[in-house]
């Protein structure tokens, strides 16, 4: 559903971001400033150089610092404001499924197979979902991320001052994060702690892709395992670095794939487990534990595991 309004930026804009306004990512902070102007063209003009930073072109991705200097090129456009279409069991989770929320943050039990930010071309996201759902909050805006395929804990804060602190913790090592892992195989050591260095790469058709290479950053991963069955192994996992894909990549690393990655996974083994009514990434974000941004108290969210998971933990001995 869309809707028709006249909007008009017709001369350029040359904007200082201040403690209040940073922190942010550059596509978040430009659909604000640029109400009602359709996110398609604002990924336009970034993509274009159109918009600059420092007088430099930057990624969509890139998050704006204290003193930043941001050039927003004059839009004239017939603006048609995006409705986002919010899918039936996405609305539910987004209304059912908060674990935490007060003043400045919540925090969501994503569903798998939601991208947790629209981008380019992908208006059906959960950020996109949650502010269309809440039309009247000012602020909302994610902490961190999820693939696609994993569920779990998400944070969301409600408030700048928030995000900044929240955004120091994952910088550090002010947030335990603990998911669960089905790997495919019988993996026999009790724990591990993985230290292997990750790289991102693109693939040949253009998809993102992270190894292990020591030209990467440090990553550490603490693998333990909590059930054996015949032929997988469920696994706690805590990344103690936060690398894109850092649990997949060392689960494969270890030759014990997570089930259901298609990705980093073995194709057979997915097959045999797709067979069985396996059709996702297993892996779930399970708890996080951190102290709260104002109050200063110490917070530990549990995400209930998905019924998909939960019957392959509970009944497949």
């Amino acid at each position: 559903m869309k809707t028709e309004q006249n909007s008009l930026y017709a001369t350029v804009q040359m904007v200082e971001i201040t403690e209040e306004t940073s922190e942010q990512r550059l596509d978040n902070f430009l659909i604000t400033k640029l109400k009602g102007v359709p996110k398609s063209h604002i990924y336009r003009i970034v993509r274009k150089g159109e918009v600059r930073v420092n007088k430099g072109r930057v990624d969509v991705k890139y998050r704006l610092q204290p003193g930043d200097m941001v050039r927003i090129p004059p839009v004239r456009v017939n603006v048609v404001d995006e409705i986002v279409f919010v899918p039936k069991n996405l609305k539910q989770s987004l209304e059912q499924d908060i674990l935490f929320e007060d003043d400045v943050l919540m925090v969501l039990n994503k569903p798998a197979g939601y991208a947790v930010h629209g981008g380019s071309g992908l208006s059906t996201a959960v950020i996109e979902s949650l502010r269309q759902l809440r039309p009247d909050a000012h602020f909302l805006e994610l902490v961190h991320r999820l693939d696609r395929d994993t569920s779990g804990c998400l944070i969301i804060a409600k408030k700048r001052s928030a995000l900044r602190t929240l955004h120091e913790l994952f910088r550090g090592d002010g947030i335990k994060k603990t998911y669960l892992a089905m790997l495919g195989g019988v993996w026999e050591k009790k724990s591990i702690t993985v230290n292997a260095p990750l790289l991102k790469q693109t693939g040949q058709s253009g998809e993102r892709m992270v190894i292990v290479s020591q030209e990467g950053k440090s990553s550490a991963t603490f693998f333990k395992t909590i059930k054996s069955l015949p032929d997988a192994t469920w696994v706690e996992a805590s990344p103690q670095t936060g690398r894109t894909h850092q649990i997949r990549v060392h689960a494969a690393w270890l030759g014990h794939p997570i089930i259901g990655d298609d990705r980093y996974g073995d194709f057979e083994v997915n097959r045999s487990f797709k067979k069985r009514g396996i059709k996702r990434l297993f892996l779930h974000a399970f708890r996080l534990e951190f102290t709260h941004p104002v109050s200063g108290k110490p917070l530990t969210i549990t995400a209930p595991v998905p019924g998909d998971m939960q019957v392959w933990f509970d009944d497949k001995k």
